[in-house]
């Protein structure tokens, strides 16, 4: 690894690969067996931040607003929400549990080879994925799903699978975080070079004697505010490949001249291709969550156990954590240790929004909205898993961490008093579908904005360009899985190797 401002002037790769995350770096180190490769990361090394590598400080980076802080804040429709700006990305701020997607998603992600998605994913786990020791909170969760009727108990898997399970972490017996920048073991030190602090500011583009615009490199900052110019070789197959997330993919292709019409005119960026759908169908995936006060100590757990429902609602847990980042103490005099999160996630959504570029700085959030809970479907997800929290909560499994003559309504009343965003009506509820809306979050699973099938083709190429690439949660459909880590890093590395296979099988 080194600094950006180390970076020559101008530089040449086989392949140039934008945002060092839970897709970039899978792909750009699979990519590195055979070609050169550079790796732009527009933020710092996740290994000297014990915030970032030690579970018992999980979050507290999301309360860090200096301009390097690995996660960078934002905000839509009162929802506090945040995006990766560290090696690694979500992998180095997330909760850390790994579960895989569902089968729809290798459909709608066009991935056919099934033997590559499951070698994909041992490539991961190999270096990544950790069983999890499960103690009381945890199991009276579990115990309480089944008896709720979150059936069958599943034990302990990796898949996406019907009922409850236990799922795997990403954090080791420790509890040392394990990023996706651990996969760089397996990169190919001759010729692989990644760059941190590179923030990329623009795609160049060649249009002249060419049917469609060809992207032939990019221009890229440092800290000390120096441009820097890497372009591809000169050879027929090098490529551009955007793994910048589901924020900043959408936002670099407006940016380089590959968007709606209005908002490129609107900032005097020239038009490269003109492309309507670039940050639109922009979703997140609804959290609502229930604060279990309990009469005795809840240990320390990040997610552990999920109960994957039919209906569409994924109930996941966690215990002595302050899991939503609020001063619980202000409300009944209640402490994290003083009780648990149960908290559900809306599959999907079909709830969408979109995203616009504010300016013409590649370092500003763009404008986003998700429009939670517009679709009706997806409040009544959210009302049924709010049901089945509450079964949870009355299980006899789940006696022992139930205060005496504490109700459903109490519960509810607590919960409502929680300032969970910043438009909460802090109001009891006058009804389930008016305690989602009022108490709704996020569980960072935003996705959209590159959908396959209108900004991309079934190869990942972007439509209408050559040489160009977007790889990332901006191009899923719904969010895979219970949390969407597992399939996106598949996703890298599956890419990496297609991408690999059929260049070496056409030069030879």
């Amino acid at each position: 690894m080194h600094e950006a401002t180390k970076a020559s002037k101008v530089s040449f790769f086989d392949y140039i690969v934008i945002g060092g995350g839970t897709t970039g770096i899978p792909i750009a180190t699979t990519l590195s067996a055979n070609y050169s490769v550079l790796l732009l990361e527009r933020g710092g090394s996740p290994y000297n931040d014990a915030n970032i590598t030690n579970a018992s400080n999980f979050g507290l980076y999301f309360f860090d607003t200096s301009p390097d802080a690995p996660a960078q804040q934002f905000m839509t429709q009162g929802v506090p929400n945040a995006r990766a700006r560290v090696l690694g990305g979500g992998t180095s701020i997330n909760a850390g549990f790994y579960s895989r997607g569902e089968e729809q998603f290798n459909k709608d992600a066009k991935l056919t080879d099934v033997d590559l998605i499951q070698e994909s994913y041992e490539w991961t786990e190999k270096v990544m994925v950790f069983g999890q020791d499960v103690q009381s909170w945890q199991s009276a969760v579990r115990a309480g799903l089944v008896e709720a009727g979150v059936k069958p108990d599943n034990g302990f898997s990796y898949d996406h699978l019907v009922g409850t399970k236990v799922g795997g972490a990403i954090f080791d017996e420790n509890g040392t975080r394990h990023t996706a920048a651990d996969l760089l073991q397996y990169a190919n030190p001759n010729g692989f070079s990644l760059l941190l602090h590179a923030t990329v500011h623009k795609i160049l583009f060649k249009h002249k004697g060419r049917s469609k615009p060809r992207a032939y490199g990019v221009v890229f900052e440092d800290t000390f505010g120096k441009k820097h110019v890497a372009y591809l070789k000169r050879r027929k197959n090098n490529e551009i490949i955007l793994s910048a997330g589901a924020l900043g993919s959408p936002q670099l292709l407006m940016l380089s001249g590959i968007g709606p019409k209005d908002q490129l005119d609107a900032l005097n960026i020239k038009i490269v291709l003109e492309q309507p759908f670039v940050g639109q169908d922009m979703a997140d995936n609804p959290l609502n969550v229930l604060f279990i006060p309990s009469p005795i100590s809840v240990e320390r757990s990040l997610v552990q156990v999920v109960g994957i429902t039919p209906f569409g609602s994924y109930i996941e847990a966690s215990g002595g954590f302050n899991i939503i980042f609020v001063n619980l103490s202000d409300y009944q005099g209640y402490t994290p240790e003083m009780g648990g999160f149960i908290y559900e996630k809306v599959n999907g959504p079909l709830s969408k929004g979109d995203l616009k570029i504010a300016n013409r700085n590649a370092s500003d959030n763009p404008l986003v909205t998700f429009n939670y809970f517009t679709e009706p479907e997806d409040l009544q997800k959210c009302v049924k898993g709010i049901e089945t929290i509450l079964k949870t909560f009355n299980s006899e499994a789940f006696s022992n961490y139930k205060l005496a003559n504490m109700t459903d309504k109490d519960i509810l009343d607590l919960n409502m008093k929680i300032p969970y965003n910043l438009i909460a009506h802090g109001n009891t509820s006058t009804s389930l579908e008016q305690h989602c809306k009022d108490t709704v979050r996020t569980i960072w699973h935003y996705h959209g904005g590159c959908h396959i099938g209108k900004v991309i083709d079934d190869e990942y190429k972007v439509i209408g360009v050559d040489s160009l690439r977007v790889i990332d949660g901006s191009t899923l459909l719904n969010s895979p899985g219970t949390n969407p880590q597992a399939s996106l890093l598949m996703l890298g590395r599956y890419m990496g190797v297609t991408i690999l296979s059929q260049r070496i099988a056409g030069e030879k």
